[in-house]
């Protein structure tokens, strides 16, 4: 008798363990992404449709010495080939050489918009124009319609450059950093300085023109948040970091300025700007480009003939990746859509989550 309820004892605890085992068990599936390819096109020689709506938006590319604007359902809208060097945004296109004395550009409809007369090379970020000077120390920034609006002429080489609609800030090979507004108003000028060799290697400023992103110097390299603070700059956030590569540094902050992400060697470096956290994503190769969809954030990494787009989720929570080999190749987000280009083909994938 006395084995029969020691058995019935362990056979209800057994019960219980299991009940309780179950319902601590169940809980909803969590929500993956899903990324769904939706079309590719070659653009070697495309067909260019020119009876697209004013309103559909043109998309840019640029590979090898191509390029062109299509649609996000894969219409072709303008193609052009250019012997040496060109600048593209969704705003505007220029084609120029290594000697080169003006510049037009024109629009994503191939539309003459004005003519840039300064001898130098052009850079087209968004709408904005500016041109960099023979010598490599001083560029001019332009207006609407070419003309020169403000100069910056300096004797030290220009190592890294960023500009946002509230201002343009640019690194040198001495280690200095200089911020101006739209109006070439010089707001501040300071060194992160933390190295052995001072070069700035990447910088970014953030849209508002608040804060100003660097990644510098060799022995060792070291990444700088940084704020104008009445007429002080205030380090917000910095960190050493374990890389000796003497090569250029992605620095980019996200749209909204909540984030900024910079590069260094196989390492992906997310900053928090808020709160100066910092967090890091080991990458292969190095990050060339950032692109973002209202949730996700995109990388695109080059080590040797091979290309990665890495998928980060908000704040850094690596989602998936994928390579393919390729001599150029370009990433692009719209409407909750990928695009990548690659030698002679664009391809476009949705993104969702479910």
């Amino acid at each position: 008798m006395k084995n029969k309820k020691s058995i019935s004892f362990y056979i209800l605890i057994s019960f219980l363990f299991c009940l309780i085992y179950i319902l601590c068990a169940i809980h909803p599936l969590g929500t993956e992404y899903h990324f769904k390819p939706e079309w590719k096109i070659d653009v070697t020689n495309p067909s260019v449709s020119s009876d697209v709506p004013e309103d559909v938006a043109r998309l840019p590319f640029k590979l090898g010495q191509t390029l062109g604007y299509f649609t996000p359902d894969g219409k072709v809208t303008n193609f052009v080939t250019f012997p040496l060097k060109a600048s593209v945004s969704s705003s505007f296109y220029t084609c120029y050489s290594t000697n080169n004395t003006e510049a037009k550009y024109y629009t994503p409809d191939g539309e003459l918009a004005g003519t840039v007369s300064i001898p130098g090379f052009p850079m087209i970020d968004d709408d904005r124009i500016f041109v960099f000077l023979p010598g490599g120390s001083s560029f001019i920034a332009c207006d609407g319609e070419g003309k020169k609006n403000w100069e910056y002429g300096g004797t030290v080489p220009i190592t890294a450059f960023d500009s946002s609609k509230e201002g343009v800030v640019i690194g040198f090979a001495d280690g200095n950093i200089c911020e101006f507004n739209r109006s070439g108003h010089l707001l501040q000028r300071f060194a992160p300085g933390g190295s052995d060799l001072p070069v700035i290697l990447g910088a970014a400023v953030s849209s508002n023109g608040e804060y100003i992103a660097t990644v510098s110097g060799q022995n060792k390299q070291r990444f700088v948040l940084a704020k104008k603070d009445g007429a002080q700059t205030k380090i917000t956030a910095h960190q050493f970091l374990d890389s000796t590569e003497t090569t250029q540094k992605l620095v980019k902050f996200s749209a909204d300025d909540s984030t900024v992400y910079f590069s260094s060697q196989n390492d992906l470096g997310i900053a928090d700007v808020k709160s100066g956290k910092i967090a890091h994503l080991k990458i292969d190769g190095h990050a060339i480009s950032m692109q973002e969809t209202s949730n996700t954030v995109f990388i695109l990494t080059k080590k040797d003939s091979e290309y990665r787009v890495y998928a980060v989720e908000k704040f850094a929570v690596l989602t998936g990746s994928f390579s393919f080999k390729a001599q150029y190749a370009f990433i692009l987000t719209h409407d909750e859509r990928l695009y990548v280009g690659k030698d002679s083909t664009i391809s476009c994938i949705s993104i969702s989550k479910k």
